[in-house]
């Protein structure tokens, strides 16, 4: 075995280790992979793997697996690359699709079975509310971003169509490229050499996916398209990923109540590897009526859907990077994205709390959530076994 086959395995039992103790959200996982693949392994220097997770984190996309396969692809090009990507990602699926067999069996056997989650699914809400809160102080930071974000959560209030949010990233995009000139110049040489065989495999396999879709009509398809379409178009990690998932599969195709949906985003908090793993849930019992076949099926499906597509444009982008980076339309553009993500993310923690009841119960435990994520190091699993046995707890009293 050569010496570079032995390096490949390397990283992917590295990656392997990663996707069933990264606990704790993005920032944990930044600090894993700085300790663990560049530090002890050194498969890249810290200053290339920040800025591959700032490329990564403008993309659309799980952040924290396009981080994944880009590493992957510098080390050993696309097959490590997609090796890496299957890598990382199976854990949080099956754990994910477990979940879904777990849930459908109880709602199917045994009436009421969701009561262990009264108090996990508005801490839910309390994960969303945490999670907009650091997003917002970290991305909104002009007049005309807060505008933008405002608007854009006013308009998911009351328009809920899955086809409404890629039209507002649009829109805040393109308003505040307009601004480009309040961005400095950078010097470099400004002509782009573009490879795009990438962006027409993206391309390609989302038009493809909607036709056939349409014509068929076939739920597996149609599965596939929905997340490979929301894959496309998430910016800022799998919070935002949320509110899409909940209007399109909870609100408009009523696969899922509010309940399982909640029930399982928090479950999902208390998972190792990409947030995105909620999508596989999703996708499960979204198949449901198909039987054991179509949950794994719908787990499966969902998740190639969802990650195929930032793992295509992370291949795309990452040729040309260097020299896009230095358009400052591109960059002015960014902040508009970001705000729309933001406005979201607050409609988001409304929309999944209006089909709970108002009640005091609710609102402690929202806030009680919040606020050990904010002044406590108590780590997300913790918090959710906390609050499904005080949910176990009070129905045993009560």
């Amino acid at each position: 075995m050569t010496l570079k086959k032995v390096k490949y395995y390397l990283y992917l039992k590295d990656v392997l280790l990663l996707s069933v103790t990264a606990f704790g959200g993005p920032q944990a996982f930044l600090a894993m992979v700085l300790d663990t693949m560049v530090k002890k392994r050194n498969y890249i220097s810290e200053e290339d793997l920040w800025e591959l997770n700032a490329l990564c984190q403008i993309l659309p996309g799980p952040t924290s697996t396009q981080t994944i396969s880009a590493i992957g692809y510098r080390i050993g090009g696309p097959n490590l690359a997609y090796l890496s990507l299957f890598v990382w990602i199976l854990p949080a699926t099956v754990l994910m699709i477990a979940a879904a067999f777990l849930i459908d069996f109880l709602q199917e056997n045994t009436p009421g079975a969701l009561s262990f989650a009264k108090f996990i699914q508005p801490m839910a809400i309390g994960f969303i509310i945490y999670a907009a809160q650091k997003t917002i102080f970290k991305m909104v930071k002009t007049s005309e971003a807060t505008v933008l974000m405002m608007m854009a959560a006013f308009i998911s209030f009351f328009y809920h169509s899955p086809y409404v949010f890629p039209i507002l990233l649009l829109v805040g995009g393109l308003t505040t490229s307009l601004n480009y000139k309040s961005h400095p110049k950078q010097k470099g040489d400004r002509e782009l050499v573009i490879s795009w065989a990438n962006f027409y495999l993206w391309g390609g396999i989302l038009v493809l996916a909607a036709v056939l879709g349409a014509l068929t009509k076939n739920q597996s398809i149609l599965l596939f398209e929905n997340f490979y379409r929301n894959g496309s178009l998430i910016f800022g990690g799998g919070q935002v990923l949320v509110p899409y998932l909940f209007t399109e599969f909870v609100e408009f195709k009523k696969f899922l109540t509010s309940e399982e949906f909640l029930t399982g985003y928090a479950i999902s908090q208390g998972m190792p590897g990409p947030t995105f793993s909620i999508s596989s849930y999703v996708g499960a019992l979204s198949m449901r009526e198909y039987g054991v076949v179509g949950l794994l099926t719908g787990g499966f499906i969902a998740a190639a859907g969802i990650f195929l597509p930032g793992t295509f444009l992370i291949f795309f982008v990452i040729r040309f990077w260097d020299q896009l980076k230095k358009y400052r339309p591109v960059r002015a553009a960014l902040e508009g994205v970001n705000a729309v993500s933001c406005g979201m993310l607050i409609a988001a923690a409304y929309l999944l709390f209006e089909p709970l009841d108002s009640n005091l119960f609710n609102v402690l435990a929202i806030f009680g959530t919040y606020i050990l994520l904010q002044f406590t190091k108590l780590s997300s699993p913790l918090i959710i076994v906390i609050g499904v046995l005080a949910g176990i707890g009070y129905n045993w009293i009560f």
